[in-house]
């Protein structure tokens, strides 16, 4: 059976709350901006102007994606531990991926964002206990209410996504 190349490393699968899955996502955070910068490192303009998959989005997109993405994240998660289940803000990321920030900008300026991004973010999700991670947002989009520890899981699986979408294209393309 063929993998689909929208999930490289399959769907999301929330976890219960454990002290070594803690660690293992918090390694996800802390790492990820080296593993992106490590799945694009050498590719030229046409390689990342290369969608990732049939009608998805280039390389260079991707790499932008996840900085807007993770700046949210942050902002959830700052969110949820200084308000009582605020409502967090959706954002239409296939027309944040549009704009010309994410089509002209080099992709460095991202990297770099991220880079200072997760070390801030890090150090923050590493003074959280685990009634911290309890705590909870609502997102209207879903309607729904989500705990930080959701969050975690969710928003460390979204980086090794996107380094696999990349990754798997290099692969497939042989570069």
């Amino acid at each position: 059976m063929e993998q689909d190349p929208r999930y490289p490393i399959g769907k999301y699968e929330p976890l219960p709350y454990s002290e070594q899955q803690k660690e293992a996502w918090l390694a996800d955070i802390k790492f990820l901006p080296q593993l992106l910068e490590n799945a694009v490192n050498n590719l030229d303009a046409a390689q990342l102007d290369t969608p990732y998959r049939d009608g998805g989005w280039m390389v260079k997109q991707v790499v932008h994606h996840v900085a807007d993405s993770h700046l949210n994240a942050y902002t959830r998660f700052k969110l949820g531990m200084s308000e009582e289940l605020p409502s967090i803000k959706p954002y239409d990321e296939v027309q944040w991926a549009e704009m010309k920030d994410s089509l002209e900008l080099p992709i460095n300026i991202s990297l770099t964002l991220l880079h200072a991004l997760h070390t801030r973010w890090y150090y923050f999700l590493t003074g959280l206990t685990e009634a911290d991670y309890q705590r909870k947002v609502f997102h209207p989009e879903h309607k729904k209410e989500m705990t930080l520890w959701h969050l975690l899981g969710m928003y460390a699986w979204h980086g090794r996504h996107h380094v696999a979408h990349i990754t798997a294209l290099r692969e497939k393309m042989k570069w």
